[in-house]
């Protein structure tokens, strides 16, 4: 065998092996409780859906964990997916609380994870200030730094001008 087909037949064995071990571990999560966001504030409104209940198939959804008590998950337009809202209260703790669905056809209970937080992860924090840096910039805070090392680069430039000055004329360095 060519070293060409050895390496394109190791690697179609390798990708055909990855996707054996990877396929069961993927396939037994599509039937879960899908929560979006999975990170929330305190009064931002939740979203989740499952597969679980089949096509048509409506279930009763519990948040009680986190203090939104119950809700309803109806058949969506999605094909075969039951979907349902809730908001969480201003008055939730921050942590992770399991949200329940029971399918009402054959009462098959699927759960999700919420994460509680205080800061919202949809707004970005900006910074502030300026950094740190050491003399500092054209529009730092200080502009005794700034005119410090202007004068330090001019004195750098003014010694290397006059070195290679000296040296064109032959006097030596």
């Amino acid at each position: 065998m060519r070293p060409t087909s050895r390496l394109l037949t190791g690697s179609a064995l390798a990708v055909a092996a990855a996707g054996l071990v990877c396929a069961p571990a993927y396939a037994g999560d599509t039937d879960g409780l899908e929560v979006f966001p999975s990170s929330v504030v305190p009064g931002g409104q939740v979203t989740v859906n499952t597969s679980a209940c089949g096509d048509g198939g409506t279930a009763a959804g519990d948040a009680s964990a986190v203090g939104a008590g119950t809700f309803t998950l109806a058949p969506s337009t999605h094909e075969g997916d039951a979907i349902g809202q809730f908001r969480v209260p201003p008055s939730a703790q921050p942590g992770t609380y399991e949200i329940v669905a029971t399918c009402a056809g054959d009462g098959r209970r699927v759960t999700g994870d919420l994460v509680v937080t205080l800061t919202s992860q949809r707004q970005p924090v900006h910074p502030r200030g300026s950094v740190k840096t050491g003399v500092g910039g054209a529009l730092g805070p200080d502009p005794g730094q700034t005119a410090a090392g202007v004068a330090a680069l001019a004195v750098a430039a003014a010694g290397g001008t006059w070195l290679l000055h000296r040296r064109a004329r032959g006097d030596g360095i």
